[in-house]
Parts: structure tokens; sequence; C-alpha cells
């Protein structure tokens, strides 16, 4: 009988990756569907790193590297944590992954037992449970919501919080939300982490070159928690480098010891030629990419005004990342043509099948009752896309 694996059965398709599947077929039907579902920036990657990564090709980067990367790539990595982040990592805190999500799967697989305990603040990325699955963790879902910024308290980690209680992750910018916590709200966090030493808290940083203004502050800045935090972050999103598969963890010398043994089993070191063209990533100014989010910012505005003006939803203001999450409860329970939408998922479909723009539901995130666009999009596609939305929704009775 074929079948496959029970591990295998539990885990599902990552949410994202389904709905722009979904979109190619109506594209493939010959339908003009302007995707807003990837976290993807329209961006090429800037031409000094692909000049690094072409001399890499000359100089003959191209045997077995170091499972943990290349020793001046982690001088390099350590070099800009210092610089940006105020966090000091030594190369040998330092493991280069292939990608971020690799990264998060590395420390989890490290640190996770079965049965043990994984908190995360919803919305979440959607791999995160998933990989929690592999490790037959246990994930505890935190809600947040509209009103609270899409940021846990203090209070309610402390009562998510038990002997039973390994890890947290979330991610600042956070995606889907965009929102950052700020310095005093990290700390207020840090002092109910310290409290259990045994307990440790992965912050995704991924996002970090994609904010509109509020200081990103990084929560191993904390003394107090430096020895529980593991620090993630890559190239994808800030440097637009998502086809050449890097992330990189600063962690605890045991942890990052614990993840290299990991990887040894699955990759071990990432591409060398990415490598070469990641050092010349991190070792630039962040002001070195700034022209990308400037243009992030010019349409997010657009998004916001645009989607804003649209009866029946609400719109935040993100303070980060390239995607607009939008509150749809106020539309659910209405119908299109006896079409009940029973779920934002149902809203979402709907806007894809009859708007032609594809999206992300919040269940995908941990948190129903909001659709997630990416504005990662020419302005002309998005404003294209808003006028589809709105058409879409001022259909519903």
């Amino acid at each position: 009988m074929k079948h496959a694996s029970n591990l295998l059965q539990q885990l599902a398709v990552p949410m994202t990756i389904e709905m722009t599947q979904k979109s190619r077929e109506l594209a493939a039907q010959g339908k003009d569907v302007i995707s807003l579902s990837l976290g993807e920036p329209d961006f090429d990657t800037p031409d000094f790193i692909k000049e690094a990564a072409k001399q890499g090709v000359d100089q003959n980067y191209s045997h077995y590297m170091p499972v943990a990367g290349y020793q001046d790539l982690r001088e390099a990595i350590s070099a800009k944590f210092k610089r940006d982040n105020n966090v000091i990592y030594g190369p040998n805190q330092i493991v280069v992954s292939t990608g971020a999500k690799q990264s998060l799967a590395n420390v989890i697989l490290s640190l996770v037992d079965a049965g043990e305990e994984v908190i995360i603040p919803a919305p979440y990325w959607v791999n995160y449970v998933e990989q929690v699955k592999l490790a037959r963790g246990k994930s505890v879902i935190l809600q947040t919501s509209f009103e609270s910024d899409f940021k846990i308290t203090p209070a309610q980690l402390k009562e998510a919080m038990n002997e039973n209680s390994r890890l947290m992750i979330f991610s600042s910018p956070n995606n889907p939300s965009g929102a950052i916590y700020s310095e005093a709200e990290l700390r207020a966090l840090a002092e109910v982490i310290a409290t259990k030493k045994d307990f440790y808290v992965m912050f995704d940083e991924i996002y970090e070159l994609i904010n509109y203004g509020k200081p990103h502050f990084s929560l191993a800045a904390i003394p107090e928690i430096y020895d529980q935090v593991i620090t993630v972050n890559g190239l994808s999103k800030g440097f637009a480098m998502t086809g050449w598969r890097l992330g990189y963890i600063g962690a605890p010398e045991w942890i990052a010891k614990a993840c290299d043994k990991i990887q040894s089993q699955f990759t071990s070191g990432t591409c060398s030629i990415a490598q070469r063209a990641a050092i010349a990533a991190v070792s630039a100014e962040p002001n070195s990419v700034k022209y990308m989010v400037d243009e992030f910012a010019l349409r997010k505005d657009l998004m916001i005004e645009k989607l804003g003006a649209i009866p029946g939803i609400k719109v935040k203001n993100p303070d980060g990342a390239f995607y607009a999450f939008v509150n749809v409860e106020e539309l659910i329970g209405r119908n299109f043509q006896g079409q009940i939408m029973k779920s934002s998922s149902d809203i979402s479909m709907y806007i894809l099948n009859h708007g032609l723009v594809s999206n992300v539901p919040g269940e995908a995130f941990g948190l129903p009752g909001f659709v997630r666009f990416s504005f990662a999009a020419s302005i002309e596609s998005l404003e294209e896309a808003c006028k589809r939305i709105a058409n879409c929704i001022s259909k519903l009775n």
C-alpha cells in the first residue's frame, strides 16, 4: 500500500503557496490575475551584491564549505549584528543556512522535544506551527487583535508559560501584520522571559530593514535574557534575494553548535556563491537598500488609503514589512448570489475568483477575520487591485 508517513500527513501546505498556486491556475485559463499573495520583493538583487557573486565564481568558490558557513561571512555577520543591532555575537555563535526557513527549523529541532510547548503569538508566519510539528512539539497560540496592534502583552505571556514551555517564536516587524514591538514593549516581555532560565525565544528579524520610521530593536540586546535569545535573519526581504536562499542565526554558542549538527544531516553548508554575495550584503550600510523601502512606503500609503475607503473593512497602517492585513469581520455573513461568506477564507477566495486578486486569508496566520495583501507589486498593479477589491466587496449583500 502506498502512503506517506503519519508525520507528513499532519503537515499543511503553506497557504501562501497554495493561494499563489490557485492564482496561477486562473492565469493559465487566460484570466488576468493580480498576485498579492506571496511575500517576495519585486526588485532585482542590487548590482554590488551580484558583482560579489561573480567574483566568487571567478575565484573558484566551488568546493564544500564549513557547515556553519565561511569564516569571513560569519565575521561579517558578527560585525553587522554589532553595527545595526547592538548585539555581540562572535563568529562561533553564528550559523548560516539555506534560507531563514532552515534557520528556524534548525533551532526548533535542536531545542524542542516531543510534547514540549512552543508559544507562538498570532498572527504568525505560516511555517512556525508546521515546523513545531516536525519536532513533535505542541504549539500554544496566543491571540492578539486589531485593537492590540497585533502584539501580545507581558500578562499574556506570563499566563501561557509553565514548566513545559520550551520556546517562543515571534517576528518584528511581523508577517502578516507589519507590527513592530518597541524597545519598551520588548523589555517588558523580557522581564517575564527572564523568570524561566530554560525557556528560549526565537526572534525573527527577517523584515528588519523594511520599516517606516519606527526604530527596530533586537530582543538579544537586552542583557538579562541574552543567553535565552536566538536571533534569526536573512537576505530575502531586505536585499531582494529570495532566490539566493541564505539565512542565518546568532545564538548562544551551544545552540549554534547544535544547529550546526542538525544542519550537517540535511544540507551541510549553504551555496558557496550565495555566501560570497552575502558578505557584500551584510557588510553594506542599511541605507544601501533604502530606495526599496522608500518605494514600499509609497505603495503602503496607496494601499492604506484605497483599502481604508472601502466600506466594511478596517485597515491599520503597518510599521514595517510589505503587507496590508485587512480586517474583514464586518463582511462575514454577507452573501454573493446566495453564497454566504462564512469566514475570512471564504472572502479571500471570493476576492480571488471574482476580483482576480490573489491574497491570503487570516486563518493561515492563526488569526481569522483578516485577509493579507502584499504590496510588493507596482503602483499600477496595486491601484487596479484596489479597484477590483472595492468592486467585489460592493457586490456583497
